[in-house]
């Protein structure tokens, strides 16, 4: 693998910034992001990617890649909770299994915006409608683990949420609800809500994205001392399954004819697992899952192997499957 491919990741700020963030708790300094601005950075950027990727949609269309693209999207959302699940019960009871699979049949969106920044950095073109792909990614998930849960626990005891409730916290939570609401609003206004918007939308992206990670190093960094509790099982789990998944994602990628920037979102949205979305819809209705478990695997593990090493290590895969 070209090493240039790691520190171009690495020496771009936003990155830095993670960095900076766990460093600081390794240190015990006393930075810290106020409580609720994390909340407002993270809907902004939703905010922001939904309505380029609706803008985008606009430009390029409903074309057969586009279908193609978003059906394979589905079929991983759907896909990844199934097999991941029998792997973790091996080692898990139900409750634990289905939690954590939810989780890794889900999607990072930071991971995402984060892999677009990569791409940007090195002039590597990517379409807009893999926000769409992203905005489909997340719900599906939640669902599958819910159906395993009750598959497996049939006859052992009653289960008392209601669908309306898993429904609702699935696909209106304020991430999915945010996040399709903007992508339709991008379609609607296309390139002139473009112009009008570029300024909020763009000029502040970066910086913003920047601050965040900052705010996600502090989170991942206190999270790392849950990891004993998860032992060395979920934390191969943690490395080992978003390899597999970007494999898989690939080759799809490669099937349907995705561009290279492309393939390399899609491998992302594969590998990567939700920290937020999912672990507060498990907790609401899968109560008996730890929580410990689920969200640092997610978070202190997965999300800084994918933006550290994760995504140059699918786009060295890209290039050679591109060749």
């Amino acid at each position: 693998m070209n090493a240039s491919l790691i520190v171009s990741n690495i020496l771009n700020p936003p990155v830095l910034f993670f960095f900076l963030g766990m460093v600081a708790v390794f240190v015990k300094s006393d930075l810290e992001i106020p409580a609720p601005f994390p909340k407002l950075l993270s809907l902004y950027l939703l905010f922001s990617i939904g309505f380029k990727g609706g803008v985008e949609l606009v430009k390029s269309g409903v074309t057969q890649e586009v279908v193609l693209t978003l059906l394979a999207a589905i079929l991983m959302a759907i896909f990844v909770p199934i097999y991941t699940f029998f792997v973790l019960k091996v080692k898990l009871d139900v409750y634990d299994a289905a939690a954590i699979a939810a989780t890794y049949g889900s999607i990072s969106a930071v991971t995402f915006i984060t892999a677009g920044s990569f791409l940007s950095e090195l002039g590597i073109a990517f379409d807009g409608y893999m926000v769409a792909a992203l905005a489909l990614m997340e719900s599906p998930a939640i669902i599958v683990g819910l159906i395993l849960v009750n598959l497996f626990t049939a006859g052992s005891k009653d289960r008392d949420f209601a669908w309306s409730e898993v429904l609702q916290e699935a696909f209106l939570n304020s991430s999915v609800f945010l996040l399709v609401g903007s992508l339709v609003i991008g379609v609607l206004t296309g390139e002139h809500g473009w112009h009008v918007l570029e300024p909020f939308t763009q000029g502040l992206f970066y910086g913003i994205l920047t601050f965040f990670l900052l705010d996600m190093g502090l989170v991942a960094a206190r999270r790392i001392k849950d990891l004993q509790k998860t032992g060395a099982f979920l934390i191969s789990f943690a490395i080992l399954i978003p390899l597999v998944n970007a494999a898989i994602g690939l080759l799809i990628a490669k099937l349907i004819g995705m561009s290279q920037g492309d393939a390399l979102l899609f491998a992302v949205l594969c590998a990567s697992a939700s920290y937020i979305a999912v672990p507060a819809a498990m907790r609401l209705t899968v109560p008996e899952a730890n929580p410990s478990l689920y969200v640092s695997t997610a978070l202190a593990v997965t999300f800084p192997f994918n933006i550290i090493v994760g995504i140059p290590l699918y786009l060295y895969g890209i290039n050679l499957l591109w060749r």
